[in-house]
């Protein structure tokens, strides 16, 4: 079981980024996943979830309205868009599913 994040990056303030999280070793789309985010000195939080059958998201109001889960189920990929970003969005970004966490991808937002 694995997960790979990827697509992380430097971007100016309002910008965009789209983060993937291919897993393997099971099949995503029949769990939950989430992205997580963790900046330097604070702990790890929730910033997307989107549920298996019904596919129901859940987003906190810190991203509401400018981040999306998705799910690609014939690539058995997810992924995380990410728009008009804030130097408060930098941080450590983690996908999860079936319990399992990936490596992580830094994205810094910044000019």
């Amino acid at each position: 079981v694995q997960l790979v994040e990827s697509g992380g990056g430097l971007v100016q303030p309002g910008g965009s980024l789209r983060l993937s999280c291919a897993a393997s070793g099971f099949t995503l789309s029949w769990y939950t996943m989430s992205w997580y985010r963790q900046a330097p000195g604070k702990e790890r939080e929730l910033v997307a979830s989107v549920t298996s059958a019904g596919g129901t998201t859940v987003y906190p109001d810190s991203v509401k309205g400018r981040f999306t889960i998705s799910r690609d189920n014939a690539k058995n990929t997810g992924y995380l868009q990410m728009n008009s970003l804030k130097p408060e969005d930098t941080a450590v970004y983690y996908c999860r599913g079936y319990g399992n966490w990936g490596q992580g991808t830094q994205v810094t937002v910044s000019s």
